[in-house]
């Protein structure tokens, strides 16, 4: 896993789209079995990692589908163009961590929800303030992603945290 987030096809996309050289912040296998799990409420990255000591949200996620990704099976879902809303505030809301319901809510009504069906090896970059979701895999194939997070090197941590600094 770790040599698919090193490699150039991910790397050298993600520092044009940052404007600056950038590092691997942490990855992680996202594992959706069949009929399983529960849905991932509305969140943005930075709304988590702005704890972490980064200053700015010069920071952005690459999404790679391992299996099909489908409305049947939950696949990631956007709200087009939420990054411009910048940082929204983070809380527990229903048992889950996740952005504020209340501006999500006014998000929805002027940003378009896509739902990214994609096929396996298909990757998604976005921004670190863009607002997505997913829903319960309910049918009876696993979905499996990869997710790839990078920080820019100007944006190095101003303090300590359980991701990495530069």
């Amino acid at each position: 896993y770790n040599a698919i987030c090193h490699g150039r096809r991910i790397v050298e996309p993600m520092a044009r789209l940052l404007r600056d050289e950038v590092y691997l912040y942490h990855y992680k296998m996202m594992v959706k079995e069949a009929r399983v799990g529960d849905v991932w409420q509305w969140h943005q990255d930075y709304g988590y990692w702005y704890h972490n000591g980064c200053l700015t949200p010069n920071m952005a996620s690459c999404y790679i589908a391992v299996d099909r990704a489908h409305r049947g099976n939950g696949c990631l879902q956007v709200l087009r163009g939420s990054h411009h809303l910048g940082r929204v505030d983070h809380g527990t809301f229903g048992g889950q961590t996740g952005a504020d319901p209340q501006r999500v809510a006014l998000a929805e009504r002027h940003c378009e929800r896509v739902w990214c069906e994609m096929a396996p090896g298909d990757a998604l970059f976005f921004h670190a303030n863009l607002l997505h979701r997913s829903d319960q895999n309910k049918s009876d194939n696993p979905r499996w992603s990869m997710i790839c997070c990078y920080n820019a090197k100007s944006n190095d941590p101003y303090k300590e945290s359980h991701h990495p600094r530069y």
